[in-house]
């Protein structure tokens, strides 16, 4: 059961999630971890791999969801419990965002 939020805690909740992608892929780079180019535009971050691969996190307001695209699938997550859970099996975003990022990367990646 996801949790019921104002479009501004929605907004707030998702942009946190978004910069700290940014951050951590910028952090990545600094201690020569991988190279993760970041591209953002508004509620859409692109991150690109060394292998030409792509990540894709998208917001949705209108569903207050976070959309997750990566060559292992598409994944929806909701804010529930203090958390963006997948709508279909409840694991976290960041926990799925690392393992798909890790995939693709070639090399343990943890956001």
């Amino acid at each position: 059961m996801s949790t019921v939020l104002t479009d501004a805690e929605y907004h707030r909740l998702a942009q946190e999630a978004l910069a700290r992608i940014e951050a951590t892929a910028d952090r990545l780079l600094q201690q020569d971890v991988v190279d993760i180019d970041t591209t953002r535009t508004g509620g859409l971050l692109e991150l690109s791999f060394p292998n030409g691969s792509k990540i894709v996190v998208n917001t949705q307001p209108p569903l207050q969801e976070l959309w997750l695209a990566a060559r292992g699938g598409g994944f929806h997550y909701r804010w529930v419990d203090g958390r963006w859970a997948d709508t279909r099996d409840g694991s976290e975003f960041f926990a799925a965002l690392s393992e798909h990022a890790s995939t693709q990367a070639g090399k343990p990646v943890v956001f």
